[in-house]
């Protein structure tokens, strides 16, 4: 239901051994958000989604996810993960389309681990949606860079999260390949309801399809819509009002 919240964080703060990385980060996303994370590198942006996902420890300060505290979390089929891509597929390890999406839906079952006629249903309808079929019986190693992103882009949605968390998805591909990628996203969101938080180094781009902005460099120097953003003179005297207008696409 719209105005639920689907992730909160409260002064939230991730340390490693060279110091700081996060330093009191407090922001709530709601159902429906798409959520572009942007900043300079090196500002924290993955290490908050690594964070949320239970993947890098809090230091200080909580998070919840659907309301639950992250240390009592345990619905993790209700969320979505493309990790960056680079460290995700040994391109010469033989497997299929279909295996790789089907990992999604199998990772969720308990044992014995096998799909049924209902998912590989599942999975023909999801590789339809993103407009891959014809690639169902390719290995993965055979995918050009934004054949791959869709494919890793299906294994995440065929169990049909609720929050969908996308770090750097697009770092690797051209930039025509990358603006069909967040509007496939921004279509996900739109026709299946996801919340999505998309980490990206792209903020001149995002702002045409994500929701709202969140702007981090180790602390949180902005979150709200891309309105608010072109609107606020903070931002003006932070970026310069060139800047500001070419990142929130609202002139």
């Amino acid at each position: 239901m719209p105005g639920e919240v689907i992730v909160t964080t409260e002064l939230l703060s991730c340390s490693y051994r060279e110091g700081r990385v996060l330093e009191d980060i407090s922001f709530q996303v709601e159902r429906g958000d798409y959520v572009g994370i942007v900043g300079p590198n090196g500002s924290g942006k993955s290490t908050l989604v690594k964070a949320l996902l239970g993947l890098v420890t809090i230091s200080s300060g909580r998070a919840t996810l659907f309301g639950t505290p992250l240390s009592g979390f345990r619905d993790w089929h209700k969320v979505g993960y493309l990790p960056q891509s680079l460290h995700l597929v040994n391109p010469v390890f033989p497997a299929t389309v279909h295996e790789t999406v089907g990992l999604g839906l199998l990772s969720c079952k308990k044992f014995p681990k096998r799909l049924n006629t209902s998912d590989k249903n599942k999975i023909k309808l999801t590789l339809e949606e993103l407009g891959i079929l014809d690639l169902k019986f390719k290995l993965v190693g055979e995918l050009s860079g934004g054949q791959l992103q869709r494919v890793l882009l299906a294994r995440a949605i065929v169990n049909d999260p609720e929050l969908l968390v996308l770090d750097e998805p697009t770092a690797a591909l051209d930039p025509e390949t990358r603006g069909k990628f967040y509007a496939m996203i921004a279509d996900i969101n739109r026709t299946r309801g996801v919340t999505v938080l998309l980490v990206t180094h792209d903020s001149g781009t995002i702002g045409e399809h994500a929701s709202k902005m969140l702007y981090l460099d180790k602390k949180l120097l902005f979150y709200g819509s891309f309105n608010e953003f072109c609107c606020s003179p903070e931002m003006s005297s932070l970026f310069g009002e060139h800047s500001q207008h070419l990142m929130c696409h609202r002139h």
